[in-house]
């Protein structure tokens, strides 16, 4: 994620990549201290491992299909769709096609919550 962030005020394009979305990498979009935008491409069948953030955040699906697993159940997200996460719902996503994401945390003091960021699972 070398590439520059955006600044306040910026537009910042998050349509379908459509046949780029093959060569297209996971950026951060913008961080400034109270949020982050994620723009997120997994590949068909990688997950994204069980994790949190300590606040609410959002995942929606620009392109794709993907799951979000949590313990009290799995939300399906198709183009267009969006899912808001609670405070601190572990969670992980499953890949079922190439997808795009774009995902929005919610930021205390500059990092995905108490200066930890986003937390990883524990075995």
């Amino acid at each position: 994620m070398a590439l520059p962030h955006a600044q306040l005020l910026d537009v910042i394009g998050v349509r379908p990549l459509g046949d780029g979305l093959k060569d297209s990498v996971s950026t951060a979009l913008i961080k400034t201290d109270r949020i982050e935008l994620l723009h997120l491409v997994l590949r068909n069948h990688a997950d994204m491992p069980e994790h949190h953030v300590d606040d609410e955040c959002t995942i929606h699906c620009i392109e794709g299909d993907v799951e979000v697993v949590m313990p009290g159940g799995t939300r399906r997200l198709r183009a267009g769709d969006l899912v808001v996460l609670p405070a601190a719902q572990r969670h992980s996503v499953r890949a079922r096609a190439d997808s795009a994401l774009l995902v929005t945390l919610l930021l205390r003091g500059g990092d995905a919550g108490n200066g930890t960021g986003a937390s990883e699972a524990t075995s």
